[in-house]
């Protein structure tokens, strides 16, 4: 629920969020948000424009660096073990980086190389990752041929190619029509058995059809952490995804009070649990 903290050792879970916070000069993106993610999780990370979800993807994936707290990925510090933290996460960007000029087969051969998979493996990760996100009828196009929805499934290719622990994912289902929409939840699902996978979207059936937990924040803040029925139960019974997702983004008198506590919680916490860092 909102304002829990992760209290269990890193090792515990494929991720670990410790008081991660960080500021773009006087602008407060993130302020000691906390959580943890297990093995086997598919969780719905959501929040409106600005709420600092794209900050903590880029955190976590070792595109920027916090100015506060810390996070472990697979037990492993994102600050002391970055080169080999990134060797255990799998990320979609919103936008996604592509070699427009390149085959998409050369593309997946350059991925798989960089991300350093075994040779002798290349052939049968790529053609079942191919398989897995319906390309294997476009391996022998360009890039720049492929549609919006392509783009997106090669993206998501490139980010399970090397088989990472952490499978962070950023508006994904952008562009996909509906039959491709429901490939990509069938993919995401068996993904989601044995990784953990941190899913940002704003469609919010995309959530209920994908996800076993959501972690909601905003203004930078943590505000609801759940499984959809625990979130509903502390509203409503009959309370919908768009109503609990209004609930802790739009009252603000709520989210003040959310705020207060949090910031209680921490310093109490950190009394109890001095190993853990908040630099």
């Amino acid at each position: 629920m909102a304002g829990d903290k992760a209290t269990t050792t890193p090792t515990a879970h494929s991720l670990v969020v410790q008081g991660l916070s960080k500021n773009f000069g006087d602008i407060r993106a993130l302020h000691e948000i906390s959580f943890a993610v297990k093995p086997g999780e598919v969780v719905g990370f959501l929040g409106p424009n600005g709420a600092g979800k794209t900050t903590t993807m880029k955190i976590l994936t070792g595109l920027l660096r916090a100015d506060a707290g810390t996070a472990h990925i697979a037990g492993l510090d994102i600050r002391t073990h970055s080169r080999e933290v990134r060797k255990k996460i799998g990320y979609l960007p919103e936008n996604v980086p592509l070699y427009e000029d390149m085959l998409v087969l050369d593309y997946l051969h350059f991925i798989a190389e960089i991300r350093g998979v075994p040779r002798k493996e290349r052939k049968s990760r790529i053609a079942l990752v191919a398989r897995q996100t319906d390309l294997t009828s476009v391996l022998a196009r360009t890039i720049h041929e492929l549609s919006k929805g392509y783009r997106q499934r090669l993206g998501l290719a490139q980010a399970i190619l090397h088989e990472p622990d952490v499978i962070i994912l950023d508006e994904p289902t952008t562009g996909l029509d509906p039959n491709q929409l429901r490939e990509f939840r069938d993919v995401i699902k068996t993904i989601g058995r044995e990784k953990t996978v941190l899913f940002s979207t704003h469609i919010l059936q995309e959530i209920t059809a994908v996800c076993n937990r959501l972690i909601i924040i905003h203004q930078g803040r943590l505000v609801a952490d759940g499984t959809p029925e625990q979130l509903a139960a502390s509203l409503d019974a009959s309370a919908s995804l768009e109503d609990i997702f209004r609930h802790y983004t739009a009252d603000a008198g709520a989210i003040a009070e959310v705020e207060k506590e949090t910031e209680v919680e921490t310093e109490a916490e950190a009394d109890q649990h001095p190993e853990v860092e908040h630099a």
